[in-house]
């Protein structure tokens, strides 16, 4: 049976989240149409992994019979890490904007997993990996807004989990989910509610063909 490894990174909780809210519709049509199948759940505000140090970063590339003890501990933890993402066959990560980039938490999480010569480079453990992203942001960062180039979630997570981690990336991107919350924003609210429609379907649609996919 198949393996969805899902990782949430909002600070806010369930639906006060775009992202989360994005995520567990993915997640409850995976588990509609496939339901013997495996979830592996982080949720990285309430559970962070530890942020790379030198030992767990010097570890990864010394034999292992000759790391010291606390080389050994600190990549034990990332073993775990790299591990879940290796026994995934599909993968589905909430990455809302923070500040024009990815929440820290998510970097602490891809600094681990992230070991050449085993995940990353030519011959990648995760290569081919179908991964859905749902890139959440209380703007538009659009061609042709005023903030565009401001985006450094996509393109960031396109070099680190398509280009490094060779995995066949996708992105949901429900925008301008500020507009409600914000007067000045007002006139975007119809906006914001199409994209967030239109989030959800995808998120319901990709869902159901991976399903199908590996349940075939």
């Amino acid at each position: 049976m198949a393996t969805l490894l899902h990782i949430d990174s909002a600070v806010l909780p369930g639906e006060a989240s775009s992202s989360r809210s994005v995520t567990a519709a993915f997640r409850r049509t995976w588990q509609e149409q496939h339901p013997h199948g495996t979830v592996i759940y982080r949720d990285l505000a309430a559970d962070p992994v530890p942020h790379i140090t030198a030992d767990a970063w010097s570890a990864g590339w010394t034999d292992p019979s000759e790391r010291t003890p606390e080389q050994s501990a600190a990549f034990a933890a990332r073993e775990r890490l790299i591990e879940e993402l290796e026994r995934a066959d599909a993968v589905l990560i909430g990455a809302p904007m923070y500040n024009f980039g990815i929440p820290s938490t998510l970097k602490a999480w891809l600094d681990s997993v992230l070991l050449l010569g085993r995940t990353a480079g030519e011959a990648s453990s995760t290569q081919g990996t179908p991964a859905v992203v749902v890139a959440s942001r209380g703007g538009s960062y659009a061609p042709g807004t005023p903030r565009e180039g401001y985006d450094f979630v996509q393109n960031y997570l396109t070099a680190v989990l398509a280009n490094t981690l060779s995995l066949n990336l996708e992105f949901i991107v429900p925008e301008l989910t500020m507009a409600p919350r914000n007067p000045a924003m007002t006139p975007l609210i119809p906006i914001y509610e199409a994209s967030r429609e239109r989030a959800f379907a995808d998120a319901v649609t990709r869902a159901k063909e991976l399903a199908e996919l590996f349940a075939a």
